[in-house]
């Protein structure tokens, strides 16, 4: 196995627009999925729930399957490259049908939505789980391996960036008013973009690390071995409660905004903070290029909702800039503990505003994002550093199982966000059909902005005390891997 080749600028754009083809698709099930289930295709909060849940449950349960399958998968191209291949057209077709809005009854519109959303997980875990594994596979060096993590997601903020805040308007704009025939248009916009990009993928990665000729390992000894490994343990628990946590608190912020925040003071904030102004210069330029239809929508629930992401985005970026030095400088482990921990307390001070505290909402994603952006590409390579934990304990390397798993954790706790959300609004008797909600449907908005998610958050940071491979560790073994490595490449030479 050798690792010591370094990566090209060209292999890491490369391998990052497959994150950003990923989460077009993966940021929208996690932002509206709950919203385009209750307020665009009128399926009761409860029944999206149900649907959410078991329909991502579907694919958490596949994605061990999937990792089986691709550790045990052998081509000229390699183990996981392929399947990013094989998938990227179906990936796409089913994107555009789960947000496609067909005339059934309210019966037909529940199985129609659980059947295009089970088939949209299970294509995302046989794309996703080989993609991300690859990351382990195509160098062990530990800085590179951070290097392509915070190109990786940089994509990802790319996505979400256009996700969070340009989607629903570019609903409104491209479906004429019409959400449902929007969400059409632009998934078939992402869908598009998301196959070529992870053709890009395939093309421009290249797998080098590869098990050495004398590994033999069944599917009871890689379990076995997985059992044994506490911070692939800890790994997973983090995993699901951090998914959790986006799930839900990305989730409600549409609710957020379009019902507990006073629409007067926030048109009025968008107004100050000149906002509006640029929006109307942006409508003026788009007409004066052939744009007449292109119009802002007119609404200060859709401008301020894209503006809080935008500033959450732009936020995150700054920490990710940071995050590797600080990651070189002080070890994974503890740079992700510290800006868990700043999110989780920034996110649970959403508690004590009005509809009225508008600057605040705005001053707190601000700290928020800057936080948890300090995390964003440390989970991903934390994750490698599990894979080669466990090659350094027991002579074995099973990338594609390690990752299966912390994707299995990942299906789960999106799925049990996302119906968690949509059951709390069921709870607190949230009715799609009405205009405006009930006093108990916007508080129980608000909590869900601020205290669930916040104690979510908080199971990640506890989890996070156990996890052992801190920076000392890190070092360690990538230099008896890489020793080791050297020394079976050098009896292979002979």
């Amino acid at each position: 196995m050798s690792n010591t080749e370094r990566i090209s600028l060209k292999e890491k754009i490369g391998y990052s627009l497959g994150d950003v083809a990923a989460n077009l698709i993966f940021q929208t099930l996690m932002t509206f999925l709950a919203f385009f289930y209750t307020d665009v295709y009128k399926i009761p909060p409860s029944s999206a729930s149900a649907i959410i849940f078991a329909g991502g449950m579907v694919g958490a349960l596949f994605t061990p399957v999937m990792g089986i399958i691709a550790d045990r998968t052998k081509t000229r191209w390699g183990k996981f490259r392929p399947w990013i291949l094989w998938t990227a057209v179906p990936f796409g077709i089913i994107a555009i049908l789960t947000f496609s809005t067909p005339d059934f009854s309210t019966e037909g519109k529940i199985a129609y939505a659980m059947i295009t959303y089970i088939l949209l997980v299970i294509v995302y875990a046989a794309n996703n789980l080989p993609y991300s594994a690859l990351s382990g596979v195509i160098t062990g060096n530990m800085a590179d391996r951070n290097s392509i993590s915070s190109f990786r997601f940089t994509g990802v903020m790319i996505a979400q960036f256009v996700v969070q805040v340009i989607l629903l308007p570019l609903v409104f704009i491209l479906g004429d008013g019409d959400r449902a025939a929007g969400f059409e248009i632009v998934i078939g916009i992402f869908a598009g973009i998301g196959v070529l990009f992870f053709l890009i993928t395939f093309l421009t990665t290249k797998e080098r690390i590869v098990p050495s000729k004398e590994q033999t390992s069944s599917l009871k000894q890689d379990i076995k071995d997985l059992a044994k490994n506490k911070p692939w343990i800890i790994m997973l628990i983090l995993t699901t409660f951090i998914f959790i946590t986006l799930a839900l608190k990305s989730g409600v912020y549409v609710y957020y905004f379009e019902n507990y925040l006073s629409q007067a003071h926030l048109s009025a904030f968008l107004t100050d903070i000149g906002f509006n102004g640029f929006i109307n210069n942006v409508d003026r330029f788009f007409e004066n290029m052939g744009a007449v239809g292109f119009h802002w929508p007119n609404e200060a629930a859709t401008s301020g909702f894209s503006l809080f992401n935008a500033v959450g985005i732009i936020m995150m970026l700054g920490g990710i800039a940071i995050s590797k030095s600080l990651a070189d400088k002080y070890g994974k482990r503890d740079v992700f503990m510290v800006g868990l921990i700043g999110a989780m307390i920034t996110q649970f001070l959403f508690l004590f505003l009005s509809p009225y505290d508008i600057g605040w909402v705005y001053l707190l994603q601000i700290l928020h994002g800057f936080s948890y952006g300090l995390t964003i590409p440390l989970l991903w390579a934390m994750i490698a550093d599990v894979a080669d934990y466990s090659e350094w304990k027991n002579n074995r390397r099973a990338t594609g199982i390690v990752f299966s798993a912390m994707t299995f954790g990942l299906k789960v706790g999106m799925s049990l966000g996302g119906a968690i959300l949509a059951g709390l609004l069921a709870l607190f008797g949230y009715n799609e059909q009405l205009t405006v909600q009930p006093d108990i449907a916007i508080q129980g908005i608000k909590l869900t902005m601020s205290v669930f998610p916040a104690l979510t958050f908080l199971v990640g940071v506890v989890s996070l005390f156990f996890y052992e491979i801190n920076k000392s560790m890190e070092v360690r073994i990538e230099q008896d891997l890489l020793a080791r490595r050297n020394k079976e490449k050098e009896k292979s030479n002979e």
